[in-house]
């Protein structure tokens, strides 16, 4: 399937735990289970074993990778961080799966990283000038690289890191495992995108999500704040610094849209409750005669129910999505390749044979995919489809980790939301407004970036 006809992709999901028993393997495996959603083209597990890193990654899956006999190749461990990819920067290659390790003088070092550095290409030509080798083409492998670089003139690991984020620009959530038995978190002084760290009967784990946590066996303590350190040893002792600047944060406001699991909870607002208010948003901003709401799987249900639960329209499921079709297809023929959607998606026609229908979606990227969304709710007997999208028209790129296309590219940038309409087939249209947005996200403890709807981003970018 073609990358730009797919839904929105982010880089990435990022675990990482300190363990009283040596499950650490195991646990972080459960936990990228939990993280598929935030990246399908590679996962990654480091560990810590006799001050010695080991690691196992490759494309695909975690359940595609880590069968039985992969996770016997990664030995016994206490400490151990692990990784889901969805590439934004650096090409779909095994090179650039994560965790990457770096070996120095001192020892050995594993990253794994969310988000996007700005000025990474920058830091990576004065590393290039300083003797550094680089095998990827990520900017996750310049975080790993510069914190090795400046691990060669400080007193210990956490030094070097918390020296290493002062000079990165941009969204990084990092989860750094040390060969000196440190597991290190930090956030971006902004804030952009989440970490936290959760607690349970066999010691502490940082995560990118709290269904994570969870799904691992692990209680939800708290986020860790924009610019926040933490250290953690191999006793699970952990000891919390500000090692940057707060500034103006900016939380990524796509988070509570599309990116996170419903399930979890990200600096004090619900991800459920942040989807089902933009629904009730919807309804009061764009209401519309019908008969029934139905939702686009998955991260447009919660929106729909909301929709539905303010505008009294009944609730009901309109597609039957097929959980094991995989991550891609393979098409001869363009004419199959036009029908792709249906593998995924096929319309209950006993819930919309005749109906007036409210089609509540998270976004439209190109509009290729909600064409045929609405062509198969027609086809099915659907009287009419009025989509309903819950954020608004992106109409600039992202610099910090979303995978949103070039500002010319985009359809808002193309045409109007009426030409849009007629040519999607919708009976009707209508965005979330930005106001609304934040709105249905206003118990989020952090201000938002934005900057992918009205170009204000919170630090000065390049385009």
């Amino acid at each position: 399937m073609d990358k730009k006809s797919r839904k929105l992709g982010e880089e990435c999901g990022v675990f990482g735990v300190s363990l009283t028993e040596t499950e650490g393997a195991g646990l972080t495996y459960n936990a990228l289970l939990a993280l598929q959603h935030r990246g399908q083209e590679s996962a990654g597990i480091a560990v810590l074993v006799d001050r010695s890193i080991r690691c196992y990654k490759d494309q695909g899956l975690a359940s595609e990778i880590f069968n039985d006999e992969a996770l016997k190749k990664l030995p016994d461990a206490a400490m151990a961080i692990g990784h889901v990819r969805y590439s934004t920067t650096g090409a779909s290659c095994s090179e650039n799966a994560q965790p990457i390790v770096i070996e120095y003088l001192r020892g050995r070092l594993a990253v794994a990283h969310n988000g996007n550095i700005v000025n990474g290409m920058e830091i990576k030509a004065e590393l290039e000038k300083g003797g550094c080798d680089f095998t990827a083409t990520t900017d996750s492998e310049v975080i790993a690289t510069l914190i090795a670089y400046e691990a060669l003139s400080c007193s210990n690991i956490e030094e070097a890191v918390a020296k290493a984020a002062t000079r990165l620009r941009g969204a990084f959530s990092l989860v750094v495992l040390s060969s000196q038995g440190k597991l290190i978190a930090l956030r971006d002084g902004w804030g952009f995108r989440p970490l936290c760290i959760g607690e349970g009967s066999l010691g502490l784990a940082v995560s990118s999500e709290s269904c994570a946590l969870e799904s691992a066996g692990f209680e939800f303590l708290r986020d860790v704040q924009p610019g926040e350190m933490l250290v953690i040893d191999q006793k699970q002792q952990m000891v919390s610094s500000q090692v940057l600047e707060k500034d103006r944060q900016g939380l990524c406001i796509f988070e509570y849209v599309y990116f996170a699991r419903p399930d979890s909870v990200i600096d004090g607002l619900s991800v459920y409750k942040a989807r089902f208010r933009a629904g009730q948003v919807l309804a009061r901003e764009y209401p519309v005669e019908a008969d029934v709401v139905c939702g686009v799987p998955d991260s447009g249900l919660e929106a729909a129910q909301g929709y539905s639960a303010a505008s009294g329209i009944p609730f009901v499921s309109g597609f039957l999505k097929n959980r094991y079709i995989g991550r891609s297809f393979i098409f001869p023929s363009q004419k199959q390749r036009e029908t792709a959607v249906r593998l995924k998606l096929n319309p209950l026609k006993t819930n919309i044979s005749g109906k007036r229908i409210v089609l509540v979606d998270d976004s439209i990227v190109r509009g290729t995919t909600s064409a045929k969304i609405i062509k198969s709710l027609k086809e099915a007997g659907a009287a009419e489809v009025h989509l309903r999208i819950s954020s608004p028209p992106f109409k600039y790129t992202c610099h910090f980790g979303t995978d949103i296309d070039d500002a010319k590219n985009l359809i808002a940038n193309q045409i109007s939301q009426e030409e849009l309409r007629q040519r999607i087939g919708a009976d009707s249209l209508g965005y979330i407004s930005l106001e609304g947005l934040q709105e249905a996200c206003g118990d989020c403890a952090l201000p938002f970036c934005v900057g992918c709807f009205n170009g204000d981003y919170p630090m000065a970018v390049e385009e």
